[in-house]
């Protein structure tokens, strides 16, 4: 029998981007409480919701202050609970952020480390001190700016390790005293009824214990990330991260059918290896659709390479798009954005769907004074700020979407287009994006083939990529048009098919039931017999 993890599709919220219930222009739990329904309707199972916790907001929310408790500008505890009980009626699932790898500089226990070398908090976080010449004790670097991963601490005369923002020290999971009071916090929120966690960076949680200094990246040009001057060797997936991931799962395998989904962004053989032997990870997220040329055969390779590389007894998974990525839209365009939608939702895996997607929601141009992500205001001009895919869910025609109150700026701007790329709009509809993906959902969800059923791929024309979904009796066929020219498909001797579903949302001119011509950027989904 599946877990509800492998039969749902996860819905991921920036929550600051949502929906704004108290006109400050932010996003907050009572507004995502008021569109419940809305992910009802839509089909998804699971509402993963970016970090709430109390935080001075330096990385919005990922320096957290407090692990145990809501920020004021998102709610409270209570509203919290609530949600939780809201989502439950309605057979939602919760899955919250967790942080592991940093604190926030101002959380109790950094500002406890950092009063004196003879605190008893001092070892939850990375001190050292500086090299032989008086610099940093390594040549480790940043993520956010390429600068020195170490800031000097002059009360103290010692070094302390930040892998993002110097306002987010690392903890130290070495100490036994972190790894037990940070598993304390999984248990507080699995007490409280979330269903699960996705765990932030949880690859780079465990550093090098020698301090060995990173080799230089011989293919690092002036211009690109300055972070990726080094190759990170010793400071991300360093051979005892498992240790880690086996101690969190560990916890949440005491609880009934609780799901942990890794941040790990590395290649899929490293990847897979982040499920262990079924004690690890159930879920290391596969982001490789993000990144993958957007051609037939390259996303073909891919799908086979990664199934053939999973280990036996585990499930994939699949990412389009999240909050540090540009939008999926505006990365292959708006035609194949609705070919993409149909290969996220009828592949094998959990997928996991950012909001606004199901919109066709492409990156907005943020002015450089509305500004608002760090690793944008530390590197500007290499295009790596984040604001551009976190602008608000684009609810309706009214002012402000519909996503905070006439009057009230938004934190971010809004897209030009939402007047006519909208939820109201779309659902009034019938061949919209939103419809479109409602519709892949509703097929998925009725039909164990689409569902839980095994993948095989298909040869088909050049620029197609096609695939078997099968269980039991039950087989359909998906034929993808990645170009922007017709393609002539023609099914395996014997199969013939019933079109169940164009991403054109329309009945096209099928040429036969054995043979099909596919227009530009059109995807089919067959019921095979």
């Amino acid at each position: 029998m599946a877990y509800w993890w492998q039969r749902e599709i996860v819905y991921q919220i920036y929550p600051r981007s949502f929906q704004d219930s108290n006109g400050d222009g932010v996003g907050d739990i009572v507004g995502i409480r008021r569109r419940l329904d809305y992910l009802k309707w839509l089909g998804v199972g699971a509402i993963w919701i970016s970090p709430i916790y109390p935080s001075p907001m330096a990385d919005f929310g990922y320096d957290v202050s407090n692990y145990v408790d809501i920020h004021p500008l998102f709610g409270t505890l209570e509203e919290m609970d609530a949600l939780i009980a809201a989502a439950h009626q309605r057979k939602l699932r919760i899955i919250l952020d967790f942080v592991p790898n940093h604190t926030s500089d101002q959380h109790p226990w950094f500002l406890a480390s950092r009063s004196s070398r003879e605190n008893p908090y001092r070892n939850w976080y990375i001190w050292r001190d500086p090299a032989p010449d008086g610099g940093p004790p390594t040549n480790w670097l940043s993520r956010f700016d390429g600068e020195s991963a170490w800031s000097w601490d002059e009360q103290t005369g010692q070094y302390f390790l930040h892998s993002f923002l110097a306002e987010q020290p690392d903890l130290n999971w070495r100490n036994p005293a972190v790894k037990e009071a940070m598993l304390d916090v999984l248990r507080f929120w699995f007490d409280r009824g979330v269903d699960g966690f996705r765990v932030d960076v949880s690859y780079r949680v465990m550093k090098d214990p020698e301090f060995r200094d990173n080799p230089p990246n011989p293919d690092w040009e002036e211009g690109m990330d300055p972070s990726k001057r080094v190759i990170e060797r010793y400071t991300k997936n360093t051979p005892d991260i498992h240790r880690f991931n086996r101690w969190l799962r560990q916890v949440a395998d005491k609880y009934e059918e609780r799901v942990l989904i890794g941040e790990i962004n590395l290649p899929l053989d490293k990847l897979v290896d982040h499920y262990g032997n079924n004690d690890e990870f159930h879920l290391p997220f596969n982001f490789r659709l993000i990144d993958v040329a957007w051609r037939a055969q390259d996303v073909r390779s891919l799908v086979e390479r990664y199934e053939g590389l999973l280990p036996e007894g585990t499930w994939p998974n699949w990412v389009l798009g999240n909050h540090d990525q540009h939008r999926v839209a505006s990365r292959i365009g708006s035609e194949q954005a609705r070919v993409a939608m149909m290969l996220l939702l009828t592949l094998r895996g959990t997928p996991t769907l950012y909001y606004g997607d199901e919109l066709g929601m492409v990156d907005v141009d943020v002015p450089p004074e509305r500004v608002q992500d760090p690793w944008e205001k530390l590197t500007p001009g290499l295009g790596l700020g984040r604001d551009p895919e976190r602008t608000p869910m684009q609810w309706s025609a009214e002012p402000n979407a519909g996503f905070c109150p006439p009057g009230v700026d938004p934190w971010l701007p809004l897209a030009d287009d939402y007047s006519n790329r909208n939820v109201a709009v779309e659902r009034a509809r019938p061949t919209s994006m939103l419809h479109l993906t409602r519709r892949l959902i509703s097929l998925r969800q009725s039909h164990p083939a689409l569902r839980l059923g095994d993948y095989k791929t298909v040869p088909s024309a050049e620029g197609v990529f096609a695939y078997w979904r099968r269980a039991g009796a039950q087989r359909f066929v998906v034929l993808l048009n990645f170009t922007d020219a017709p393609r002539l498909c023609a099914l395996p001797e014997g199969i013939v098919g019933e079109l169940q579903l164009s991403t054109y949302m329309d009945s096209p001119a099928l040429l036969g039931t054995e043979r099909f011509r596919l227009r530009p950027n059109e995807g089919l989904l067959l019921r095979a017999r």
